[in-house]
């Protein structure tokens, strides 16, 4: 080994072991301030959150508080004063700032934004899984591994056990906490690449905009926090206009950087996952074409140009496969036990988790037009990235990543011709929070150079912080207002316990404890080892059954033949005799169900089940089946009669 090699070696590890240090100790202190937060939350019994307005203005408050000691962070660093003192005061401030916005309006329930409804169902049924075992099972089928990619999921199932919690109910803190160690880690990383006051600015702004925006998806919404820091350490990893100075670890920090988020984006959310790596792919694209320019090759003879293509390109080449072999090995962790399964057999055949085209999905969002306080900023970040483009590498980062989001969106609408879709409407929080990120650049620039224009009075910048400050409070308490339909439905759904949060009738969900009793009892089993067949699927997000059929096709592991099922399913329901439904059970293609839970209607049972009816936007359509009450009519069944529900369970 060179000794430039060896020093940049020693500086790589250096530099990297720092960053994490820092990060560890950052996290350490986020989850201390949103662990006592939430738990001093919940030792005062708040009213509803729909009901009355108590706990939006302490939601106000404890935002004003936090966003004080962000302020107080940013006068040490810009007096360069205690720098340790400044950097405690922002990682409590910003993490304060996630616990407040969240979990104040929530303090009155134990369900997070959305409650256990919508696609907040099958993700508490995932957390639920994983909090009965640690194994990477699927969510609803029994003997598959799990399609969706389960790292938040497991994190959350051991945070859980550690606690003696049921997954449900660990929910709404292991979601809190994440967001805001994500909040954290992406202020460590932004201190890391840009100056360490504007770090905190533009990690604030970024983190507000992403509890309004992508806090409902608990699971990506760190990897949103991250996003943006990330793609500028890869830009600086991947183009290097100029021969890295000794003191430098020669971008492979950055490269080990990178890597490290594609392989925990891989394990998180495989759609962010994609979408990262077609931007720094697109990047390194770009990377080569500007070093191609810069060396003069595209000038060449084409015999000439040869070597010199190579030696431009290789790095950075070379810096993408890294890269992407140590995210492909963070990915494996999850991916793995699905991908054998595919390879030794398994037939995907059912998968349309891609078959949703909403109206947002089907027109480019142009959030910088929109008339608000986000939409100017969103605005006026365009403008900085346009305008700094050639001069700035954090604005060709930030460019590149907004172009390939929309590039992601063009190709999205264009696979709608061949009968799918690339799910783009979900990409627009972080559109979001790149365009929020250059907008807190321009405004910074901006204010520096009127600061400039005008003979550096002192008052311009007073008169900008000041702006700045209350356009901060300003988006900050109306992020309630965003969220106010995921924060109701956290009222208004029957929690685990049978409670809903704002002391009104709770809904059948109250009835699911009793169920789960006569199904132990009647079973003789642990939840894990039976098999249910129910429409009822909030019932499988609280108890660890696995289920026959997921409610609908997109969240169905592709392996699970959906179709094939629902056609089973139909069938049984047109059997004439007990003795029919019995074989058919014995002979049924897949695991069959130790258990029916029903819906009662007159003489007959019934199951509300779904079909794929893309591109129909809705893309669920809903129908009945219908099973006669004297198919269970023998003593192989017993019957059980709980509430509005009919309890079947075969006996063995």
């Amino acid at each position: 080994m060179s000794e430039e090699s060896g020093g940049r070696g020693a500086m790589l590890v250096r530099r990297a072991g720092g960053a994490a240090g820092e990060g560890v100790l950052a996290g350490v202190v986020a989850v201390a301030v949103a662990g006592i937060g939430l738990v001093a939350f919940s030792t005062v019994h708040w009213p509803a959150f729909n009901s009355s307005n108590v706990t939006r203005a302490l939601t106000t408050v404890g935002q004003v508080v936090a966003l004080a000691l962000l302020v107080a962070a940013i006068v040490l660093l810009r007096m360069d004063k205690w720098p340790w003192v400044a950097k405690l005061l922002s990682w409590v401030g910003i993490s304060t700032f996630v616990t407040v916005t969240l979990g104040m309006p929530l303090a009155a329930t134990k369900l997070y934004l959305l409650g256990l409804s919508v696609d907040q169902e099958f993700r508490t049924q995932f957390l639920t899984r994983l909090t009965d075992s640690a194994a990477l099972r699927d969510m609803n089928y029994a003997d598959l591994p799990s399609y969706y990619p389960g790292g938040w999921f497991w994190m959350g199932g051991r945070f859980a056990n550690l606690l003696g919690m049921a997954g449900w109910a660990a929910f709404k803190p292991f979601a809190i906490i994440g967001i805001a160690v994500a909040a954290v880690l992406a202020l460590v990383l932004w201190s890391k690449l840009i100056r360490a006051d504007w770090a905190v600015a533009v990690a604030t702004a970024t983190t507000a905009v992403t509890l309004a925006y992508g806090s409902p998806e608990a699971y990506s919404a760190p990897l949103v926090l991250l996003i943006a820091p990330v793609l500028v350490l890869a830009w600086g990893a991947l183009y290097r206009p100029a021969e890295p100075a000794a003191s430098t670890a020669g971008g492979w920090g950055a490269v080990l950087g990178t890597g490290l988020f594609l392989g925990v984006a891989a394990t998180f959310y495989t759609l962010y996952f994609l979408v990262a790596v077609f931007a720094v792919c697109l990047m390194g694209v770009v990377a080569a074409g500007l070093a191609l320019r810069e060396r003069g090759i595209t000038r060449r003879s084409k015999q000439g140009a040869v070597p010199g293509i190579r030696q431009a390109v290789w790095p950075i080449l070379l810096r993408l496969i890294s890269i992407g072999v140590l995210s492909g090995l963070l990915a494996l962790t999850v991916w793995l036990p699905y991908l054998w399964k595919t390879l030794t057999g398994g037939t995907a055949s059912s998968g349309t988790a891609l078959h949703y085209l909403p109206e947002p999905g089907s027109q480019l969002p142009l959030p910088m037009f929109d008339f608000s306080l986000l939409g100017a900023f969103c605005l006026l970040g365009t403008i900085w990235l346009v305008l700094r483009a050639g001069s700035s590498r954090r604005a060709q980062a930030l460019a590149i990543g907004v172009v390939a989001l929309y590039l992601w969106c063009l190709l999205s609408m264009a696979a709608t011709a061949a009968g799918t879709t690339l799910l783009s409407f979900r990409l627009e929080p972080i559109l979001y929070t790149l365009l929020v990120a250059a907008g807190a650049f321009g405004f910074a620039e901006g204010l520096r150079a009127a600061y400039q224009v005008l003979n550096e009075p002192s008052r311009v910048r007073l008169a900008g912080a000041a702006v700045a400050l209350a356009g901060a409070v300003a988006f900050s308490q109306g992020i309630p207002n965003v969220l106010a339909t995921e924060i109701n439905t956290a009222y208004t759904d029957t929690d685990g316990n049978g409670v809903r949060a704002d002391a009104r009738p709770p809904s059948a969900v109250s009835h699911y404890a009793e169920i789960d009793a006569a199904l132990r009892e009647q079973t003789g089993r642990a939840p894990d080892q039976s098999v249910v067949l129910t429409a009822d699927t909030s019932f499988l997000s609280i108890y660890p059954y696995f289920g026959f059929q997921a409610l609908t096709s997109h969240y169905a592991n592709p392996l699970a033949d959906f179709k094939p099922r629902a056609a089973e399913i139909k069938r049984w329901s047109t059997l004439k005799s007990p003795q029919e439904l019995i074989d058919a059970l014995a002979h049924c293609p897949w695991r069959a169900p130790d258990a029916f839970l029903f819906r009662k209607s007159g003489s007959e049972y019934t199951l509300r089940l779904a079909e794929d009816v893309y591109p129909n936007d809705p893309n669920v359509k809903r129908y009945t089946v219908a099973f006669p009450r004297a198919l269970f009519d023998d003593p192989h069944f017993r019957v059980t009669d709980i509430g509005p529900f009919t309890l079947v369970v075969a006996q063995h």
